[in-house]
C-alpha cells in the first residue's frame, strides 16, 4: 500500500472559532499497469525523480461524473488557478447537501484508465453560499463565498488535476487545478488555458460572449476566477486538453505543466524548455504571455499548436477582491471604452490583429484564424512530411469532420514566416464563403520548429470512436489513428530539442498553394 495524502483545513462552517484540521489518505493498490510500448525520445533533462514512477502507477476508472444534478446541487472553485507541489490552495464550495467529499484525480495515462486518485478528503459539512453579485461597470459576475477548506498538495506530482466534489445528495462537479512545474528545462511544457476557460464560462449568466439575456451587447467586459465553471465544472479542459495530456504521458517524454497565466507572470518559466504545447482551444493571451512564448521560440524551444483560433484575443489580467490575476479583461469590439485606450495601444484588449497595436497572431503560429462554424474533411497536402511517418497516408487523402468548428489558414498577405510549409490544405465552406483550412510547419534561425494544426478538433480526434470521445462530431477510429500517430511523431521530435537540427527543413510552398 502506497499512501498519498494531504492536509485539509476545514473552514468555519458552524460558527466563529470552530476550526478543525483533518488528515486523510487515499490508499492506492500496489502494482503497476503496463504502459503502451513506444520509442523514447532523447532528452536533456528527465524531469522530477518521480516522473517515471508516477506514469507506472495504477489508475482508476472512477474519475468520471455520474450525476451533475441541478446547478446548485454542488459547485466550487479554487482561489488559485495553479499551485506548485506542496502549496496550499483554498477551495470554496456551495452545496444543497448536508455534506460532501473531495477527491483529487491526476490526469494521465495510467494503463488507459486516464486518471489516478492522489488524495481524498474526509466528509466535509456543506452549506449554501450567498448568491453571486454583478459589478455593473464591466458586468462581471463573481461570488463572495467563504473558503470552505484548505487543501495541502504536499506529495502531489506536477500535473493536471480534476478535483471532484461528491455531495451527499448524489451529485458531483469538477474543479480544475494545475499543479505546475517550477522548472521546464529539457521538458515538453503543456500550457493549459484557464483564461480561455474563463472567457467562455457562463456561470451566473455572464461570459465574454453573452450576458444574462443571451445577447452579445450585454456580455461581460471582464470575467472573474472567483466563481465556479458552468456545466461539469471543467468542460473546456475535458474537451480540448485532457486527451492531449493522456497521450503525452503515455509517450513517456519528460513533461512539465504550466498555464498561460503563469507564463504571463514569470518570464523565466520557459527557459530551456524543449517544446511548448498549446492545447485545443487557447484563444485568450496577454501580450506578456505572447512575448515570453516568442522569446522561448527564438531561443530554440519548439511550439506545437494543437488547435485553431490560438492567440487571437489580447487580454489583460487584473486583481480580484482577494488576489492578483483573478480577472480576465477583454473589451473586444468595445475597445474604445477600455481604460488603456488610447494611451497604451499594445494593451488595449481587442483582437491581436486589430488596431490599435495590431500584431496578427500568424507571426507566431504561422496561420491566421478565419472562421466559424465549419465542418469539413481534413485533406493531406504533404503526405511525405516527417510528421506523417507511419500513418500510411496518401496525398489528397481526407479525414471527415476533422476540420471544425473553428479553423485557421495560411494568409500570405499577413505577417507569416517565409520558410513555411503547408502540410494539409482542406477545402471548406464557412457561412457561404469558400476557403481552406491549413496545417503548417516552419522553423526559425534558433532551430525551433513550429507546427499548427489549423483546426480546433485535433485534440478531440485523439479519442474519436472510443467511449471517451464525448462530442466526436462523427470522426471515426481511422481519423483517431491518423491524428494520434501524427501527434506522437510531433511530440517525440519536439521533445528531442530544436527540430531544425534533427528533422528535415520545411519546403516553402505557401505562394504555390495560394497564388498571389
Amino acid at each position: 500500500m502506497v499512501p498519498q495524502g494531504g492536509n485539509v483545513t476545514v473552514g468555519e462552517q458552524d460558527g466563529p472559532g470552530r476550526r478543525q484540521v483533518l488528515k486523510a489518505c487515499a490508499g492506492i493498490g500496489a502494482g503497476a499497469a503496463a504502459l503502451a510500448a513506444c520509442e523514447r525520445a532523447p532528452a536533456r533533462d528527465t524531469g522530477p525523480p518521480r516522473a517515471e514512477a508516477e506514469r507506472d502507477r495504477p489508475g482508476t476508472r472512477d474519475w468520471r461524473l455520474r450525476s451533475q444534478g441541478p446547478p446548485d446541487a454542488v459547485a466550487g472553485y479554487t482561489d488559485r488557478v495553479s499551485v506548485t507541489p506542496g502549496e496550499e490552495v483554498g477551495l470554496h464550495v456551495s452545496t444543497t447537501a448536508p455534506a460532501f467529499r473531495v477527491s483529487a484525480f491526476r490526469v494521465g495515462w495510467y494503463g488507459g484508465t486516464q486518471a489516478r486518485r492522489v488524495w481524498s478528503s474526509p466528509r466535509i459539512p456543506g452549506r449554501v453560499q450567498p448568491a453571486a453579485r454583478l459589478l455593473p461597470d464591466t458586468r462581471t459576475m463573481l461570488t463572495d463565498w467563504q473558503r470552505t477548506m484548505s487543501v495541502d498538495t504536499t506529495g502531489w506530482p506536477e500535473g493536471a488535476y480534476l478535483l471532484r466534489l461528491d455531495a451527499d445528495n448524489g451529485h458531483q462537479r469538477y474543479v480544475p487545478l494545475i499543479v505546475r512545474s517550477t522548472r521546464t528545462a529539457g521538458r515538453t511544457v503543456l500550457m493549459h488555458a484557464p483564461a480561455t476557460w474563463q472567457a467562455y464560462n457562463r456561470w451566473g449568466g455572464y461570459s465574454l460572449y453573452a450576458g444574462e439575456s443571451g445577447a452579445y451587447a450585454d456580455r461581460s467586459l471582464a470575467v472573474s476566477f472567483d466563481r465556479p465553471y458552468d456545466d461539469s465544472g471543467a468542460e473546456k479542459f475535458l474537451v480540448y486538453e485532457r486527451a492531449a495530456v493522456v497521450l503525452a504521458e503515455r509517450l513517456g517524454i519528460p513533461l512539465a505543466y504550466t498555464t498561460g497565466t503563469d507564463v504571463d507572470r514569470d518570464p523565466t518559466i520557459l527557459t530551456g524548455a524543449s517544446a511548448i504545447i498549446c492545447l485545443g482551444h487557447d484563444e485568450y493571451w496577454t501580450p506578456r504571455q505572447r512575448e515570453h512564448v516568442t522569446r522561448a521560440r527564438d531561443a530554440g524551444t519548439n511550439i506545437a499548436v494543437l488547435g485553431a483560433n490560438t492567440c487571437f484575443r489580447r487580454v489583460r489580467l487584473e486583481p480580484g477582491d482577494t488576489a492578483a490575476d483573478r480577472t480576465v479583461v477583454c473589451y473586444k469590439t468595445a475597445y474604445r471604452t477600455d481604460p488603456s485606450y488610447p494611451a497604451h495601444p499594445a494593451m488595449v484588449t481587442t483582437d491581436f490583429r486589430q488596431a490599435p497595436g495590431a500584431d496578427p497572431e500568424s507571426s507566431l503560429t504561422g496561420v491566421l484564424y478565419e472562421g466559424y462554424p465549419v465542418d469539413a474533411p481534413y485533406v493531406v497536402h504533404a503526405a511525405d512530411h516527417w510528421l506523417h511517418e507511419g500513418t500510411g497516408v496518401r496525398q489528397g487523402e481526407g479525414f471527415d469532420h476533422l476540420v471544425g468548428v473553428e479553423y485557421d489558414r495560411v494568409t500570405p498577405s499577413e505577417p507569416t514566416p517565409a520558410a513555411l510549409e503547408i502540410t494539409a490544405h482542406s477545402p471548406l465552406v464557412c457561412t457561404g464563403r469558400r476557403s481552406h483550412s491549413d496545417s503548417a510547419y516552419y522553423t526559425v534561425p534558433g532551430g525551433a520548429g513550429v507546427f499548427a494544426t489549423g483546426t480546433m478538433r485535433w485534440v478531440e480526434a485523439l479519442m474519436a470512436g472510443t467511449p471517451d470521445a464525448g462530442r466526436d462530431h462523427g470522426m471515426d477510429a481511422r481519423t483517431a489513428a491518423f491524428v494520434t500517430r501524427t501527434t506522437e511523431n510531433l511530440l517525440h521530435a519536439f521533445a528531442a530539442g530544436p527540430a531544425a537540427r534533427h528533422r528535415p527543413a520545411p519546403r516553402p510552398n505557401a505562394h504555390q498553394v495560394y497564388t498571389i
